[in-house]
């Protein structure tokens, strides 16, 4: 059986390193780059199956690859992972085509089922239909303060900046923030941005 193909491009040597040999040990196969620059130099020569990617690197960043492989029409799903402070450019990146995104640090388990996820999709074509109006649901659900406080959230506003916006405390921004994690099950923030990223798409 043929191994599925996984590029991983990151400036940091440790981190390809690092995610290369997870890969490998779960009959994957790696290749790794070490900017998106070169990445697109050998693009053409490059194996169908899904790419990692930094957000922020010198050069080029996540963002801007994600941009460019649309552009030139390459059918291979992208997973940016990113800092805390980087969480507005993965949202901007799943904007723009990225199939997922996660912030570090994140467990091995979340990268291999987000490669799996990202190639099934690829696989049947289309989006899951069903999931979308599921999530879209959960978020209507919210109250209408819970709702201006997500759209705070997925901008990357610190609780300090969302409750100037509102003219409310930061202490009830905590209360309105940990109401909207119980409700729509996340059990993170970048997992929260996902969900409204997919039922906004």
């Amino acid at each position: 059986m043929t191994k599925v193909v996984i590029h991983v491009i990151d400036d940091d040597e440790a981190m390809r390193d690092s995610l290369s040999y997870l890969l490998d040990s779960h009959g994957m196969s790696p290749k790794t780059y070490v900017s998106a620059i070169q990445f697109l130099e050998q693009i053409d020569q490059a194996a169908p199956g899904c790419i990692v990617t930094d957000v922020r690197m010198p050069q080029m960043t996540g963002l801007e690859l994600v941009r460019k492989l649309r552009q030139t029409a390459v059918n291979m799903p992208v997973i940016v992972i990113t800092g805390h402070g980087d969480v507005p450019l993965a949202v901007e990146a799943m904007t723009a085509g990225a199939a997922n995104f996660l912030e570090k640090p994140f467990e091995e388990q979340a990268l291999l089922e987000a490669i799996r996820t990202a190639l099934e999709t690829v696989r049947q074509g289309a989006g899951d239909n069903v999931e979308k109006a599921r999530l879209q649901a959960i978020i209507s659900a919210l109250s209408p303060r819970e709702r201006e406080v997500l759209d705070g959230v997925v901008a990357g506003q610190m609780n300090k900046q969302i409750a100037f916006d509102l003219g409310i405390s930061p202490r009830t921004i905590e209360v309105y923030r940990a109401n909207m994690m119980s409700k729509t099950g996340a059990r993170n923030l970048s997992e929260l941005v996902q969900m409204v990223m997919l039922a906004r798409s």
